[in-house]
């Protein structure tokens, strides 16, 4: 990232008013008619990730357009954390999207950002701003597929007591799961028998997950019928797949998908 500063967006909805720490590389006139890409970052993660880094450097060599934010609680972004979820974490990921975007978009989720592009995939699926979606272990109903039926009695009893449960993690410091973020999840959960997407799917996933199952990607990937949909399976990739090779398979799937744009 070269000389950029995080710009705040103003949004005041049912959540109530908070500031999104936004960044965003225009493109180059060359590229100027073509989608741009819009990232989402994973549960407690934030947009100046490797990833994101990543594909930020590849946006400026290559001249496209790249927008990314944190979501609310999230790096740059006000908030606290512990007060976050899926709905607030959607409203958000519309509000960048409808106010900060311009042009279609290809929309690039990791994690929980898979799951909020599809989501937002299913909020704007009329529209001919969504180019695409490139998905890396998209955790689609994460809060009640892969928190809540995994949680032991003990785990539901401390959640249920104290409004809040301090998860560890393999990654670093344990971080809060509340009894918000579980209940109101349930409020944006995905059927997998009603799912048009409208537009190109693409999914990056590595069978060596130990935190989003892979087999969750193929069930999107069924659910998705005859559509333009793919699934991609690295056999020595981890959930992060953040090495080099994966985030070049990640780029060519990127630009694989404005390859097939008019």
């Amino acid at each position: 990232m070269t000389g950029q500063q995080p710009q705040l967006l103003d949004v005041d909805d049912a959540w109530g008013r908070r500031n999104l720490a936004w960044l965003q590389r225009k493109a180059s006139s060359a590229s100027a008619a073509r989608p741009g890409v819009f990232w989402l970052c994973g549960f407690n993660s934030v947009m100046t990730s490797n990833k994101a880094s990543a594909l930020d450097a590849w946006a400026e060599h290559e001249g496209r357009a790249l927008t990314r934010f944190d979501y609310t609680g999230h790096g740059q972004s006000s908030g606290r954390f512990a007060d976050g979820c899926i709905g607030q974490w959607l409203a958000d990921a519309l509000a960048a999207f409808d106010r900060v975007t311009d042009g279609p978009q290809i929309v690039v989720g990791s994690s929980m950002g898979g799951y909020l592009a599809l989501l937002l995939a299913l909020a704007r699926r009329s529209q001919t701003q969504l180019a695409g979606l490139v998905l890396i272990a998209p955790a689609w109903n994460m809060t009640e597929r892969l928190m809540w039926t995994e949680m032991d009695a003990e785990t539901r009893t401390i959640l249920a007591r104290d409004g809040v449960w301090m998860r560890p993690s393999a990654y670093g410091d344990a971080y809060p799961i509340t009894l918000k973020l579980i209940e109101e999840g349930r409020s944006h959960l995905i059927d997998m028998f009603d799912l048009d997407l409208g537009c190109p799917l693409r999914i990056l996933h590595g069978l060596k997950d130990a935190d989003v199952p892979f087999q969750g990607s193929v069930d999107l990937i069924r659910a998705q019928g005859d559509s333009d949909s793919r699934l991609i399976a690295v056999p020595d990739g981890d959930h992060r797949l953040a090495r080099e090779q994966d985030i070049a398979l990640l780029i060519r799937l990127i630009e694989g998908i404005l390859a097939e744009d008019p």
